[in-house]
């Protein structure tokens, strides 16, 4: 490929929220403990908002995102901006709208906070909704307004990104006191008028789009769930006052919901093409492309920690041109999942630290294939001649490949990789008692009680440790969940613990 007519943007799903520093980190610790002021962590907050979207600015990044950022959690944010407040957290944020956010979070000597649970099969951790037939939802967009316009006021081309109406419906649980077999699908038409007020705020302040994501689409979904999702679209699609609106999926294929979005009045759709969602690229082609709408394709994976294959995502790119009316190059999902920037590291090996790329060198992977796809390859040759080399470095380096691995990994077949973990193998280790920014995962029958030697403190994973580095290989398959309507991607996360407690995740699909 040496040359195209269309010109790529280039964008994100989400950016690393906590800073170069954890300055974020640091700030609402010393909120809870009362050594910083409301304001001053606003001020912080908004800083790092600042020097986020600048950097991603500064390396070519042509269309920011907001609303993205958060205190504690996105979807308890989602969960603000529907008026989705549990009954017992209700007073609370009445009295201090942040403190309040904060008890939903972490709870109080007296209130329970929102069960936590794992964000689809990634090591992040979100905040469960609760609700109900008798919940009530009321818009609140201003987060994201003010958001929205910190980016517009700056210079910039921002596009509001949004948790979808049945994404959150989805991950919701019932309430207290509710039926256990309580669906909050069913809530669908009263959220959705919800949305709409948000979609219509935000264009008045300005959003040219808005993202709305979709996650839970990649999931086995029932027939029901489907009909939801046609009619949720065909209602937000078909408002007259609304920003142009973007569907985005990821961690896998999207499977039957593609051809629903497809025809749905919207204007555009983002899908991972890494991992096994690289199937998305067969289904979109034989359901006839995206003719007219905008493609965000997801090439650069936003998973893992190591470097994109040039070659292989330009093929796909100019794949994709063929099957949509714009094309635009995004990471496969938010940046959020990995660490921010492989330079600042300083004890790696320096051959392996050629094969990284964190969440700032996905961002200029981004904008060299976004380059590479509008002015052709000849421009980013330097690129593709180093990114070859750092490949071949790695294939052939003895760090990875070890003969008796790959041995044992020949002799796995598909039938056991896809079987379900034995029940005498033996457990994981237990956790630490959580530290920093960690929380400990509560059993069902401990939900409403926080035990005392492990106070939460935020949606970080990871067991604090003081034992040397240790990788732990942890498998969920398809066929182990119980619940076809919660059922993820097989996939393997390996999690490195050094004795500062830091832990890197990495997640890839089992085979």
């Amino acid at each position: 490929m040496t040359s195209t007519s269309a010109t790529a943007r280039s964008t994100v799903h989400g950016y690393p929220r906590q800073g170069r520093n954890r300055e974020l980190k640091k700030a609402i610790e010393g909120y809870w403990k009362r050594d910083v002021g409301a304001d001053a962590l606003r001020d912080t907050a908004a800083e790092l908002r600042r020097t986020n979207w600048r950097q991603l600015a500064d390396a070519g990044i042509q269309e920011v995102p907001t609303g993205d950022f958060s205190y504690y959690d996105h979807v308890l944010d989602t969960s603000v901006m529907v008026g989705a407040i549990p009954a017992r957290h209700r007073a609370a944020v009445a009295a201090d709208a942040l403190d309040g956010y904060f008890a939903m979070a972490r709870g109080t000597q007296d209130v329970a906070p929102l069960e936590m649970t794992k964000w689809f099969d990634t090591n992040y951790h979100y905040l469960v909704p609760e609700l109900g037939p008798d919940t009530v939802f009321s818009a609140d967009s201003a987060k994201q307004v003010a958001e929205l316009r910190e980016a517009l006021a700056l210079g910039l081309a921002p596009r509001p990104v949004l948790v979808g109406p049945i994404t959150y419906l989805l991950l919701a649980k019932p309430a207290p006191g509710v039926a256990a077999d309580f669906e909050p699908l069913t809530l669908l038409d009263r959220l959705l008028p919800v949305y709409a007020e948000v979609l219509a705020d935000l264009l008045a302040a300005g959003a040219e789009w808005v993202q709305l994501d979709e996650p839970a689409l990649v999931q086995d979904r029932t027939p029901a769930e489907l009909n939801a999702t046609a009619r949720a679209y065909r209602v937000l699609g078909r408002l007259p006052d609304r920003p142009k609106l973007l569907v985005a999926s990821y961690f896998d294929r999207l499977g039957e919901a593609l051809p629903i979005l497809v025809k749905a009045p919207v204007d555009g759709l983002a899908l991972d093409f890494t991992g096994p969602a690289a199937a998305n690229l067969d289904d979109l082609a034989a359901v006839g492309g995206l003719p007219g709408k905008r493609l965000l394709a997801g090439v650069v994976d936003g998973r893992n920690v190591w470097i994109n294959d040039y070659e292989r995502s330009l093929s796909v790119l100019g794949t994709l041109l063929g099957l949509a009316g714009h094309v635009d190059v995004a990471s496969s999902c938010s940046l959020l999942h990995v660490p921010l920037d492989a330079s600042a590291e300083r004890d790696i090996d320096p051959q392996i630290a050629r094969w990284l790329a964190f969440a700032r060198q996905k961002t200029a992977e981004i904008v060299t294939l976004a380059r590479g796809l509008s002015q052709g390859t000849d421009t980013i040759a330097a690129e593709l001649g180093s990114n070859r080399a750092d490949l071949a470095s790695r294939a052939g380096s003895a760090l990875t490949n070890d003969p008796a691995v790959r041995a044992r990994a020949a002799a796995v077949t598909d039938r056991d990789a896809r079987a379900a973990p034995s029940p005498t193998r033996s457990a994981p280790p237990p956790s630490a008692p959580c530290s920093g920014f960690r929380r400990c995962r509560r059993p069902p029958s401990a939900r409403s009680h926080r035990p005392p030697s492990c106070a939460p403190r935020g949606p970080i994973c990871g067991p604090a440790a003081s034992t040397p580095p240790r990788t732990t290989p942890v498998s969920r398959p398809r066929s182990a969940r119980s619940s076809p309507s919660r059922r993820r991607p097989a996939s393997t996360s390996w999690c490195t613990v050094s004795p500062n407690a830091t832990t890197w995740c990495s997640t890839s699909p089992s085979s």
